[in-house]
């Protein structure tokens, strides 16, 4: 089936999931799908959890060449069976690999957010997407071998795509694995996640995530710590934040935080006035995303006692000591966080000017910095 979907969650500069070489940092995962398949016990649904950027896609992607490359135990042959696997490397010369890269392998289908009649990208999963499978599973697999799906992700589908999608999983057709990847799955239906078995991804630490950069085309900064901090151990986020320059964004806004109480409004200004340039709709998003990460370093800053560590910015440790030293701090910090996300997301709705929405922003959280004092 040929792999001509969208790739609505590909972050520009990095590659697709399906061509990414390695997964870094999902170690014990790609282990227990290994311990399955080797201990015959195979599961016909599987669900890929964890937060959004850590390669859970990617780790799909991969178990559907290990898959699809991997002779069934039945067809050893006459030499008997090979030793069980180790690992899902898979050569980038073998086969499936090359049809994969080209998005046709008969025995894969992919869906994802599709387009609609008019060429734009739907907000979610439909049951047309999901309805294409019964065309795929009635084609005769490969060389007798395995089919594979991959739903991307499965918290988009729509009530009526997760119902068709929950009869597959009830009745599955044979030799055919479903890979489920999900950021959020407590937005499945009970009877999917019951379905399946759960690999659950974690954030990755600095150095997993700067191995994982180095296969992109993004140029890593030197600030390794504060950018897996700050992206809270996600690929994805991390690109998101080199590309925007939210390190920069971020340092400048801990900068301002670090003249409360009194503020510096020239930089407060011109921080404002940078989200509302024309073309700069991604880094306001970013900025207020931001300002949300500040907010909830600072309070978790009072209610444990101690910055989170690595810090995210220059001297973020010392401003967020100061400015919440205790956990009566961190509780105003945390009802500001959620007063402030409201109200700026309000403000996006209805199309208010971003700098005035930043200024906002800003006077609020000297207000809270006064209170504490």
């Amino acid at each position: 089936m040929s792999d001509d979907i969208p790739s609505p969650d590909q972050v520009p500069g990095a590659p697709h999931p399906r061509e990414t070489v390695r997964l870094f940092g999902q170690d014990a995962a790609e282990q227990a799908f290994l311990t399955a398949y080797t201990s015959d016990r195979l599961h016909h649904g599987w669900l890929l959890t964890g937060p959004r950027g850590v390669g859970k896609a990617t780790l799909a992607w991969r178990i559907a060449r290990f898959l699809l490359a991997t002779p069934p135990a039945e067809d050893d042959g006459l030499f008997g069976a090979p030793p069980p696997p180790e690992t899902l490397d898979i050569d980038p010369d073998h086969p499936v690999a090359h049809r994969i890269q080209a998005g046709a392998e008969p025995g894969l289908a992919a869906i994802a957010r599709s387009l609609n009649d008019q060429g734009r990208l739907r907000s979610e999963i439909v049951v047309d997407d999901i309805r294409k499978l019964g065309k795929f599973f009635g084609l005769s697999s490969a060389d007798g071998g395995r089919r594979v799906v991959i739903v991307d992700s499965a918290d988009e589908m729509n009530v009526s795509a997760a119902n068709a999608l929950l009869k597959m999983l009830e009745e599955p057709p044979a030799r055919t694995t479903l890979l489920l990847v999900s950021h959020q799955p407590s937005r499945l239906l009970p009877t999917i996640r019951s379905r399946c078995r759960t690999l659950r991804l974690g954030p990755l630490n600095a150095q997993d995530m700067q191995a994982a950069l180095s296969q992109t085309e993004t140029e890593i900064p030197a600030q390794t710590e504060h950018l897996a901090a700050l992206a809270a151990g996600s690929v994805g986020d991390a690109e998101r934040l080199i590309n925007l320059g939210g390190l920069d964004i971020y340092a400048e806004l801990i900068a301002i935080l670090g003249t409360l109480p009194r503020m510096d409004r020239q930089r407060a200004l011109a921080l404002a006035e940078a989200a509302a340039q024309r073309g700069a709709a991604d880094r306001f998003e970013l900025l207020l995303t931001l300002i949300d990460v500040a907010l909830s370093r600072l309070a978790l800053t009072g209610a444990t006692g101690t910055p989170p560590v690595p810090e995210a910015a220059p001297n973020e440790s010392e401003t967020l000591a100061r400015l919440s030293a205790s956990p009566d701090q961190a509780r105003r910090w945390a009802e500001v966080a959620a007063t402030i996300t409201a109200r700026a997301r309000h403000g996006q709705a209805v199309n208010l000017d971003p700098a005035a929405l930043v200024l906002d922003t800003v006077f609020k959280i000297q207000e809270t910095a006064g209170q504490n004092r």
